[in-house]
C-alpha cells in the first residue's frame, strides 16, 4: 500500500478528518502515515476555516495497534535509519497534538496501544467505545511506554500510571474513562452518527470546544464501573514501593488471585525495559511535556542500541514463540549504571522541536 493511501485527510463543515487506513495491520502507524499527518495538522491550525479535528481508524477491529514496530526492529537490524526517524517524528507528532490550539477529537473504536495512545491521549477529547482495548505493552517486548507516557503515565490517578507502565495491563472503556486516558463513551454503534455530527455542526454558533463538547454530550453513555477500581487500593499500596523488586515483593504479600496475577505479568517481562521504565516515570513526574520527549528520543536511542528491543519482537512478532530471552534476564543483573545510561543527553542528535 502507498503511502498516500495509508492515511487520508477530508474537510468537510469546519471539520478536519483523518483516517488511519491500515485495517489489515490494526492501523499500526508508519514513518509516512506520521510524515503525512504533521503537515497536515500545520495547515489545519492556521486555517480559520477548520475549527475542530477529528481522527478514527478505518475498519472494525483497531483505532490504532501502535507504531509499526516491526519496520523498526528490520531496520535496527540492517543499519537503517528508521530507528532514528521514526521515533523522532513520531515524538514530535505527539507533541503537536498536546499544543494543537483546537479540539482534537480521537475515536478510540478498539484497539489502542502505544503508538495509537500518543495519537490519542494528547487530544482535547477521547472517546472510547465498548470494543476499546487500551495498552501500554513496551515493557513486553523490551522496549518503554513512550509516545508521552513519560508525562501522562505519572500524571494519572495514584500510581495507576506506574502499573500500566509495568504491566501493560489492558484497558476496557470503563478503565480507561476512570484513568483519564478516555474522556467519554460512545457505544460503536453510536460512532457513525457522532462523526457525521462533527461534519455538520455549526461551528458560527459559538465556541468550538463547547460545541464539540456538547455533540459528544448528546451521544454520550455510562461505560458502567470500572473493574480496575476494585484494585485500585492494592495498586496505590503495592505500586508505591520504592522499586521494581520491592513492588514485586509487595505484590506477592497481598492476598488473593489478581496481586498474584499481576506479580507473574511482571516478572515475564525484560528486567531492563522494567527497571529503566521505572526510574523514567518517576522523572517524568517532575519534567514538563517537552522536556519529557526529549528524555524520551534519549531512551529509544539507548534501547535501539540494546539486544532486548530485538528479542521481545523476534518472540512477539517474528517467531511468535512468546519465549524472549533477555539479556540480562533477571531484575538484580540490571545495575544504577545501566539504568542511568539509557537517560544520557545525545548532544547535537537530541530530539529539538525546531
Amino acid at each position: 500500500m502507498a503511502e498516500t493511501d495509508e492515511i487520508e485527510f477530508e474537510e468537510k463543515g469546519g471539520t478536519g478528518f483523518i483516517t488511519l487506513n491500515r485495517p489489515k495491520a490494526l492501523n499500526a502507524l508508519t514513518l509516512g502515515m506520521i510524515r503525512a499527518m504533521i503537515p497536515q495538522l500545520e495547515a489545519w491550525r492556521d486555517d480559520k476555516n477548520v475549527k475542530a479535528v477529528v481522527i478514527t481508524g478505518a475498519g472494525d477491529r483497531a483505532f490504532c495497534a501502535g507504531g509499526d514496530v516491526r519496520a523498526v526492529y528490520e531496520a535496527g537490524r540492517n543499519g537503517g535509519s528508521l530507528t532514528k526517524e521514526f521515533f523522532r517524528d513520531e515524538y514530535r507528532l505527539n507533541r503537536m497534538i498536546h499544543v494543537f490550539p483546537k479540539p482534537y477529537v480521537a475515536v478510540i473504536d478498539g484497539i489502542t496501544m502505544g503508538g495509537g495512545v500518543g495519537l490519542s491521549v494528547h487530544g482535547s477529547h477521547r472517546v472510547a467505545t465498548e470494543k476499546t482495548m487500551l495498552a501500554m505493552p513496551e515493557t513486553g517486548i523490551g522496549l518503554f511506554p513512550d509516545v508521552g507516557g513519560t508525562y501522562f503515565l505519572p500524571r494519572l490517578p495514584g500510581r495507576i500510571g506506574l502499573f500500566l507502565a509495568l504491566t501493560g495491563w489492558r484497558l476496557d472503556a470503563a478503565d480507561a474513562v476512570y484513568c483519564g486516558l478516555a474522556t467519554d463513551f460512545v457505544s460503536s454503534e453510536g460512532i457513525p452518527g457522532l462523526v457525521d455530527a462533527f461534519g455538520t455542526a455549526d461551528w458560527a454558533a459559538g465556541d468550538a470546544e463547547a460545541l464539540v463538547d456538547q455533540v459528544i454530550d448528546e451521544a454520550k453513555e455510562t461505560p458502567g464501573p470500572s473493574a480496575l477500581a476494585e484494585f485500585r487500593e492494592a495498586i496505590d499500596r503495592c505500586f508505591a514501593a520504592p522499586s521494581v523488586e520491592a513492588i514485586l515483593a509487595a505484590l506477592d504479600a497481598e492476598p488473593g488471585d489478581w496481586p498474584a496475577k499481576i506479580a507473574r505479568i511482571i516478572r515475564k517481562q525484560s528486567p531492563t525495559s522494567l527497571k529503566v521504565t521505572f526510574a523514567q516515570i518517576e522523572k517524568g513526574a517532575a519534567l514538563d511535556f517537552d522536556s519529557a520527549m526529549v528524555e524520551e528520543y534519549r531512551l529509544s536511542q539507548a534501547f535501539m542500541a540494546g539486544a532486548d528491543f530485538y528479542e521481545g519482537i523476534r518472540a512477539v512478532l517474528v517467531d511468535k514463540d512468546h519465549q524472549p530471552k533477555w539479556q540480562p534476564g533477571d531484575l538484580s543483573a540490571v545495575t544504577p549504571d545501566m539504568i542511568e545510561a539509557h537517560f544520557s543527553p545525545l548532544g547535537d542528535q537530541d530530539l529539538t522541536f525546531a
